[in-house]
């Protein structure tokens, strides 16, 4: 028998589908890696400069983080309180 708990975690339907290398964007530098996250016929895709495992691993916290919006209504405002994720766009660095 399930306890509350297991039963109350949002069934997983996001999961990362591709990690690839990819060639830098133009005027940049690094190792970058194009991810695809996705259920169904739903996809998002990323890139991101880094390791193969940290790309992953971001891919990975990111599906994990759509599938607990998909199971909780009140997911932003209990993310906001609990971990520093910046869902908004990076704005320009300012230039000094």
């Amino acid at each position: 028998m399930a306890s509350e708990e297991e039963e109350s975690l949002p069934e997983l339907k996001y999961c990362v589908m591709l990690v690839e290398s990819i060639p830098p964007p133009e005027n940049m530098t690094g190792i970058w890696y194009h991810y695809v996250v996705g259920e169904g016929t739903s996809q998002i895709d990323g890139i991101k400069c880094g390791s193969l495992q940290a790309v992953t691993e971001h891919a990975e916290t990111f599906a994990e983080n759509l599938n607990l919006r998909l199971g909780s209504k009140s997911y932003l405002n209990n993310t906001a309180r609990t971990r520093n994720y910046n869902l908004l766009p990076r704005s320009k660095k300012r230039q000094d």
